[in-house]
């Protein structure tokens, strides 16, 4: 099959480029032809000051993002085009490109932008749903995106716009959301349910288990307040026994810092890691926690985790409840119950046989969902399915 991948980068490297990245390793493994067409945020840092002002308009349409793929589309012909990002360079333009020219397009939804300004559904330290509950002009008067009205306003304008000419339902055949919850939120927003089809993450190499000699907790990610760093610290004051390892980086690092001193040495923190040093610590570790405050879209440290046998302890909240079955492949607390997560700890360190039983089960759990075997057959289903409904 002839695959044209289409995806808008940012500045700072994240998930999105990591799954991006492994989509196109699978489908050439397989033997397919894939063709990309990737944009980059650092772009914006040359443009002149009439591009720079056309920026307002970008993120609604592009017409050269929309040149561009009518001339790749006429010279690769592809059987189908994979839209992993379009915001902001890019622009929903490239669904009309496609639509143009009669080629089947799937949109991978791996964050909230559709109704949720800065992506998130989180303002000031707590979950924010105004933007869908009342109005997307809620997020212009919060400032919600990079804190300016202006930048905010050229995200709504191309939210509103977008869902005035129905371009989700129109213009793509399958937009795929990474998780149950993230579909479920995204149709509340105004999503209509006929063309979405769940396709959720997945590892590309099986990091395998640890050696069994496990101790302690390990946290894995971005050191930014809707990861429940606040919640995590608070509850690490009332375990005086257990020792934390942080893993990443962040704008919480310093005050992260300042708060593991007073721990003296039960909290430790690494830094960012090597992806594989990191997948070694995780072996390593009784359990893993997962605090965040925020709606995870899905949460990829916990596939990792669930890799290596580890069992994972985690906010009842989001795509993340939907991932951990509560007392068979971890334990769930309410999320930003600092009380609640310590007692969990408390009884994972009392309970160390049942948590090696969840962590044996969580294994098979990644085996069976989310090994790339699986991940491959259900990327052909969606393709296959945006094909059938282009024919249609």
């Amino acid at each position: 099959m002839r695959i044209l991948m289409v995806h808008n980068t940012y500045q700072q490297r994240g998930g999105e480029d990591v799954s991006t990245e492994q989509d196109i390793e699978l489908l050439r493994s397989h033997g397919h032809q894939v063709h990309t067409y990737f944009r980059n945020n650092d772009e914006i840092k040359n443009y002149a000051a009439l591009q720079k002002a056309y920026l307002f308009f970008r993120p609604t349409w592009s017409w050269q993002s929309y040149r561009q793929t009518i001339k790749i589309l006429k010279e690769f012909k592809p059987e189908i085009v994979h839209v992993q990002n379009f915001f902001p360079l890019i622009s929903p333009s490239v669904f009309y490109a496609c639509k143009r020219m009669k080629i089947p397009v799937v949109f991978n939804l791996r964050n909230y932008r559709l109704g949720c300004a800065n992506s998130y559904f989180y303002r000031e330290n707590s979950v924010c749903e105004e933007c869908i509950h009342r109005s997307p002009l809620c997020g212009i008067y919060y400032k919600c995106y990079h804190k300016s009205a202006i930048q905010t306003a050229a995200v709504t304008l191309m939210q509103i716009v977008h869902r005035y000419f129905k371009t989700w339902e129109k213009k793509i055949d399958v937009i795929s959301p990474v998780s149950d919850f993230a579909a479920s939120k995204m149709v509340y927003a105004g999503l209509k349910p006929n063309n979405i089809i769940v396709r959720k993450n997945y590892l590309k190499a099986d990091p395998g288990e640890g050696s069994g000699r496990r101790s302690g907790a390990v946290f894995v990610g971005r050191l930014s307040p809707e990861k429940g760093l606040s919640t995590l610290m608070n509850a690490w004051e009332k375990l005086p026994d257990v020792p934390l390892k942080i893993i990443g980086t962040g704008p919480e690092e310093a005050n992260i810092k300042e708060k593991s001193a007073k721990l003296q040495s039960r909290v430790t923190l690494s830094g960012q890691l090597p992806h594989s040093e990191m997948l070694a610590e995780v072996k390593e570790s009784q359990f893993l926690v997962m605090p965040s405050v925020w709606y995870e879209t899905f949460g990829r440290t916990i596939v990792e985790a669930y890799a290596t046998g580890t069992p994972v302890i985690a906010s009842r909240l989001g795509a993340i409840a939907e991932l951990v079955e509560d007392g068979q492949t971890g334990l769930l607390f309410t999320a930003g119950d600092s009380d609640d997560l310590a007692e969990k700890v408390t009884w994972a360190i009392h309970h160390p046989e049942d948590m090696a039983r969840m962590g044996k089960h969580a294994r098979q759990v990644f085996l069976d969902k989310y090994e790339a075997g699986s991940a491959y057959q259900q990327l052909m289903a969606v393709y296959q399915a945006a094909r059938t409904r282009t024919k249609n």
